[in-house]
């Protein structure tokens, strides 16, 4: 068998400790970087940094050129931010190092909606050092696209896409509360929204391109909706205190249009303890087809331990894959990695 795969992770944030934690409890895997972006960290232990109990003896870089060439890693997985013009660069020097990359960024589930430039210059780096790069989350990249995508396999036909997920914000640090406009009146929300601090859900257009794409539709607009949830009762986390009459989250919606038509009808509220005003959280597709299929799921699929898992489970996907930029549509479906990541790898290059 092979020496152990060795997998680099870019960032130290809530997503990108947890895939290291994750990362730790696979058999046949070996963390030999772990980039963080603030310089101040550099040289702190990547146990201490992500609060373990023990030292991992790998030290926090922010140089990544520098640890790319020292550890060689075989995939990078990326977790720092989310838009792929604040992705691009760490990618593409990622991949100039010969590593495979899995990010997390949710413009990179479908990266040539909003930066068709940078996708073809990402996807030509791929192809010439013989890569594979793709995005991945709980949604973007699962929830509202591949699954949707995985349901219509069953139907003859497919008239329209209608999917909701409804959850629970509560877990989520301030950065994710500030772009979801929570914990303030509706005048400040909708100035929010005007002047773009209140983004609600990122994603939503790579979603609709992404299903599109798979069945062969030709979308012509996507419209966007952004609308406060607000509270009539007391919340409060860790990092938000919610009075009645302030905004407890948003309600994002999107819609994509063909022949001038609505097909792909996206619906995504998101607020804190939901459960306080007997709201309750799931994951909902309902396609209008032969046949038409309804599904559901209660409560939510958890955000942070999805994206987590899903960074981690498509790596021997991602491994086996042809070379370039890919999405999600386009690899085989990610399933939990229960046994030796090397054997995985194994007998999916051999079709065992």
């Amino acid at each position: 068998m092979r020496d152990k795969l060795n997998v680099a992770v870019l960032g130290t944030g809530q997503m990108g400790s947890g895939i290291v934690r994750l990362l730790m409890r696979k058999q046949g895997v070996a963390i030999v970087g772990v980039y963080g972006r603030r310089a101040d960290r550099a040289g702190v232990d990547v146990g201490e940094a992500i609060g373990l109990d023990e030292k991992m003896g790998v030290a926090l870089t922010a140089d990544l050129p520098g640890m790319l060439s020292s550890a060689k890693p075989d995939v990078v997985i990326q977790a720092t931010c989310s838009k792929v013009e604040q992705a691009a660069d760490e990618i593409k020097t990622a991949v100039q190092g010969g590593a495979n990359v899995i990010s997390i960024a949710e413009e990179m589930a479908y990266p040539s909606y909003e930066a068709p430039g940078l996708s073809e210059e990402i996807h030509t780096l791929a192809m010439e050092n013989e890569v594979t790069v793709v995005g991945t989350g709980i949604n973007p990249g699962f929830v509202l696209d591949l699954l949707v995508i995985s349901l219509t396999g069953v139907c003859y036909g497919v008239e329209s896409i209608t999917a909701r997920r409804i959850n629970d914000l509560s877990p989520y640090g301030p950065s994710v509360l500030q772009t979801q406009g929570v914990g303030i009146t509706p005048e400040a929300f909708k100035k929010g929204v005007e002047d773009g601090s209140v983004v609600g859900h990122f994603g939503f257009p790579e979603s609709i391109s992404m299903i599109a794409a798979a069945l062969g539709w030709k979308i012509e607009k996507i419209e966007q909706t952004r609308d406060p949830i607000i509270s009539n009762v007391h919340r409060e986390t860790e990092f938000v205190n919610i009075e009645p009459g302030l905004t407890a989250g948003c309600t994002h919606t999107a819609k994509g249009y063909m022949d001038g038509k609505p097909v792909i009808h996206l619906i995504h509220p998101q607020q804190v303890h939901p459960h306080l005003e007997d709201v309750q959280t799931g994951d909902y597709i309902d396609i209008k087809g032969e046949p038409d299929i309804s599904f559901s799921s209660g409560p939510e699929i958890p955000g942070g331990i999805g994206t987590i898992a899903l960074a981690v489970n498509m790596i021997p996907q991602v491994v086996t894959s042809l070379p370039g930029l890919k999405t999600m549509a386009d690899l085989p479906a990610p399933a939990a990695i229960m046994g030796d990541v090397r054997q995985l790898i194994e007998s999916r290059k051999y079709g065992e």
